[in-house]
């Protein structure tokens, strides 16, 4: 018999799974050394239920925590608004104006906004029908790297400090970053916010070129470079995790 020291430890699951009134819900599990105690959260923006467990939690414990709080995900999940998917006829925000999303042609071309017939704003997508969310994203993620572009190569020639690389991608925790080596990462939902918004996240991170920090001296770059630093975050603060439940 092999000794249980060899013995195979059996990875976590990623997910449990939770039950309340006939409702089922997945419930991601993470394993956090440097945690104290099992959390428990759902995330507004996304609807994502994330339980949080210490290195040595057994797996049954954090089961048992989870079926123990199922009218509590199930009141909060209540709460989160319906995503919008990007199919045809719905509407979506473009830099801060709604357009409505139409399947223009099954032939397929170029995805652009435009107008309808009527004067309303359109995304008019070509090509198959299955595959209209797909080239919703592709373009609104395009449009999104084309204004961060434009809006950094301002802010880094205002400041003289050039930037590495820029990116744009779905990030969840934060709207941008800069690392240590001069790359820029946005998230491309920024392109469905107000111009003002998106330009103010590109100075934030051209600030983190010169002062990879949140000093007062960091912040003085930013309002030096965006004159609506605060009209920006108090957009992001209220309206910034709809974004989230877009596509």
């Amino acid at each position: 018999m092999k000794s249980a020291l060899f013995r195979r430890v059996p990875a976590d699951p990623p997910h449990l799974k939770v039950s309340f009134e006939g409702q089922a819900f997945k419930v991601a599990l993470k394993r956090r050394p440097t945690a104290k105690r099992i959390t428990l959260r759902v995330s507004h923006a996304t609807g994502e239920v994330v339980l949080t467990i210490p290195e040595r939690t057994d797996v049954g414990l954090a089961q048992k925590f989870a079926d123990g709080h199922s009218q509590w995900i199930a009141s909060r999940l209540a709460k989160v608004p319906d995503r919008v998917p990007f199919e045809s006829g719905e509407l979506v925000p473009l830099r801060g104006v709604p357009h409505r999303i139409v399947h223009w042609s099954s032939i397929r071309g170029v995805t652009q906004a435009t107008h309808d017939n009527s004067g309303h704003p359109i995304i008019a997508v070509t090509g198959e029908a299955a595959h209209v969310a797909r080239r919703v994203r592709d373009f609104l993620e395009a449009e999104a790297k084309r204004d961060f572009a434009a809006a950094v190569k301002k802010h880094t020639a205002q400041l003289g400090i050039p930037a590495k690389r820029i990116t744009v991608r779905d990030t969840k925790s934060r709207w941008g970053s800069c690392s240590a080596n001069g790359a820029l990462n946005f998230s491309w939902r920024l392109i469905m916010a107000p111009p003002f918004v998106l330009d103010y996240l590109a100075a934030h991170e051209v600030a983190h070129l010169r002062e990879l920090n949140h000093s007062q001296r960091f912040w003085k770059i930013t309002y030096q470079l965006c004159s609506r630093t605060d009209d920006a975050e108090a957009w992001l603060k209220t309206y910034g995790s709809a974004l989230h439940r877009i596509g």
